[in-house]
């Protein structure tokens, strides 16, 4: 047995789609699968190492500069229509007051970071791993923050006012697009007939979490970070849907926006 490394980020959604694999119903023919749960900033990094994993979630930014290593499985896709990543702070303010602000950001090489280069006002980049942005938000060391994950929901109870959502300012600019998050990417080295295998695996075990939405949830909540059931249902609906089984036209549309009018700045 082959054994294939599958990469993807230790969150509730991620799981909810992986509830497939993780349970042994969905299987590769022919491979022996080996989760590797990192964060997405990791993932983005592992990929451009010289060990890349076979099968890994990616950023679309990462993913822009990976594309002759890795093409798209067009599963498992994280995508926004109206909501994404949000840039939060201490106090209300308007967007137009972060200009010049310290944001705290999720990666160099996160979606989030790049629509915010591009969405937001000129800002002071502070690149740290995301689950330390609210606590430096917090504590003074950034004057905003853009946070990605369950923080999306879990914000305000930490008593932080919502600036902007990056989802929202996409759509507004861009005549209603989604916007792409994250995807799933195989490597091109690998024979044809085994990145078709991986794909109709990686399509069974969403669809197979999408219809046993209870039991897959029940899997997720483990890597939800303390999410209550109802809040974890909410974080997987957003993110785990129709758009995770199939690359539409509106996405691609989407994707390509993003790789012609954001890849230039603050590289």
């Amino acid at each position: 047995m082959r054994t294939l490394r599958i990469g993807h980020s230790p969150d509730a959604d991620d799981a909810f789609m992986f509830y497939g694999f993780a349970t042994g119903r969905v299987t590769v023919r022919g491979f022996a699968i080996e989760h590797v749960m990192r964060d997405i900033q990791t993932l983005n990094e592992i990929a451009t190492g010289d060990d890349p994993l076979e099968v890994t979630a990616l950023s679309v930014h990462a993913w822009f500069d990976l594309a002759h290593r890795y093409e798209l499985l067009e599963v498992g896709t994280s995508v926004g229509r109206g909501y994404g990543p949000r840039v939060i702070a201490r106090e209300p303010k308007p967007v137009a007051a972060l200009a010049g602000a310290r944001v705290a950001l999720p990666g160099p090489r996160t979606t989030a970071t790049l629509v915010a280069r591009h969405l937001l006002p000129p800002f002071e980049e502070v690149q740290m791993p995301f689950e330390r942005v609210m606590e430096a938000v917090a504590a003074g060391e950034a004057d905003a923050g853009v946070i990605i994950h369950e923080g999306q929901l879990t914000y305000a109870d930490r008593g932080f006012a919502l600036v902007a959502d990056l989802g929202q300012l996409f759509a507004e600019r861009h005549g209603g697009l989604p916007l792409p998050l994250g995807v799933n990417c195989v490597r091109r080295d690998l024979p044809l007939a085994d990145r078709e295998a991986i794909a109709d695996a990686y399509r069974r075990s969403v669809e197979l979490a999408l219809r046993e939405r209870d039991a897959a949830l029940d899997y997720a909540l483990a890597f939800g970070r303390g999410l209550p059931r109802d809040r974890a249902d909410t974080f997987v609906g957003m993110y785990v849907n129709r758009d995770s089984l199939d690359l539409g036209p509106d996405l691609r549309r989407a994707l390509e926006v993003l790789r012609r009018e954001y890849l230039g700045r603050g590289r």
